[in-house]
C-alpha cells in the first residue's frame, strides 16, 4: 500500500486548501499580534506614544483623511492624494511597458537592432535610477514629468531586457516556417511573436510594480505638492505614526490590487502560458 503523501513538511507535501489558507493566514496573524502586544506594553509606559499607536487612533487618522473634507479646500485628502499617485505611477509603467516590448520585440528578432541597443540598454539599466533624480529635476523641473519619466527610467529597461530574452527563446523552427508559408517580416513580428510575449510582458510589469512604487515615494518626498509619498513626509516631521502606517498598508493594498489584477489578467486571457507551471 503506497503511502500518503505528507500534509505539511517535505517536497512532496500535499496540504488541504483549508491548510493553505491557514498556513497564508499565520505570517499576518503573528505581524499583527506582536505590533499589537508591542503597541499595548508602550502606551502602558506612555500613554501619549507615537511610535507604535493604537488601532482606535489610526482609525480616527483614517476617519479624517479619507472620509472627512479637509477645511481649505473641501477635498477629501486620501482620494486627492491617491489619484495623484496614480496618475503619475500608471503614466510612467504604461510608457515604460510600451516602449519596453516596442524595442525588446524588434531587438530579439533583428540582430542589427540588437547590435545597436542590447549593449546601451544593459549599460543604462546599471545606472541607479535615484542618483539620477536630482538630475531629472534641474533639467525637467520638479513638475509632473520629472516624476514620470523617473519611474520610466527605472522600469523601462528591465522590461525591455525581459521581453528580449523572451523573444529570443522563441523557437527557430518557428519563425523558419512562418516565412516559408509567405509571412512578410513585420506579420512575424507582430501577428505571430507578438501574441506569444505579450503575457511575459504583464509578467515583468508585476516584477518591477515593487520598484515603480519606490520612485514615486521617493520623488513626491522631495517635489510635490500632493500624493501618497508627498503625505507621508510631510507628517512625519510631526511623529504622525497613526497617519503614516495606514498611507504604507494602503500603498501596500494598492500595489497588492495592482498585481492580483494582472494575475487574474494572464490567468484568464493567456491560460496557456501558465499550462505546466503549477
Amino acid at each position: 500500500m503506497q503511502p500518503k503523501p505528507p500534509r505539511l513538511f517535505g517536497i512532496h507535501a500535499s496540504p488541504s486548501k483549508g491548510l493553505r489558507w491557514l498556513l497564508a493566514a499565520l505570517p499576518f496573524l503573528l505581524v499583527i499580534s506582536i505590533y499589537l502586544f508591542a503597541s499595548d506594553l508602550r502606551h502602558r509606559d506612555n500613554p501619549s506614544d507615537k511610535l507604535l499607536p493604537r488601532v482606535s487612533e489610526m482609525a480616527s487618522a483614517v476617519e479624517r483623511a479619507a472620509f472627512t473634507p479637509d477645511r481649505r479646500s473641501g477635498k477629501y485628502i486620501l482620494l486627492e492624494d491617491t489619484k495623484a499617485s496614480l496618475q503619475r505611477l500608471l503614466l510612467g509603467m504604461s510608457l515604460a511597458a510600451v516602449s519596453g516590448l516596442l524595442l525588446g520585440l524588434n531587438m530579439g528578432l533583428f540582430p542589427g537592432l540588437r547590435a545597436s541597443f542590447l549593449g546601451f540598454i544593459t549599460f543604462i539599466s546599471m545606472i541607479p535610477p535615484l542618483a539620477i533624480l536630482p538630475i531629472l529635476f534641474i533639467s525637467l523641473g520638479v513638475d509632473e514629468l520629472a516624476k514620470v519619466m523617473l519611474i520610466f527610467f527605472g522600469t523601462f529597461p528591465v522590461i525591455t531586457r525581459d521581453v528580449y530574452l523572451a523573444v529570443s527563446r522563441t523557437p527557430r523552427e518557428q519563425l523558419t516556417k512562418a516565412l516559408t508559408l509567405g509571412a512578410g517580416q513585420m506579420a512575424l513580428v507582430y501577428r505571430i511573436v507578438l501574441p506569444q510575449v505579450l503575457p511575459r510582458l504583464i509578467d515583468a510589469v508585476r516584477l518591477t510594480l515593487g520598484a515603480a512604487w519606490l520612485f514615486l515615494i521617493a520623488a513626491e518626498a522631495i517635489a510635490a505638492t500632493d500624493g501618497l509619498g508627498y503625505r507621508i513626509f510631510l507628517v512625519r516631521r510631526y511623529l504622525a505614526m497613526d497617519v503614516i502606517l495606514p498611507y504604507v498598508l494602503w500603498i501596500t493594498f494598492l500595489g497588492f490590487t495592482m498585481d492580483w489584477a494582472l494575475r487574474t489578467l494572464v490567468r484568464r486571457r493567456f491560460a496557456w502560458y501558465l499550462a505546466g507551471k503549477d
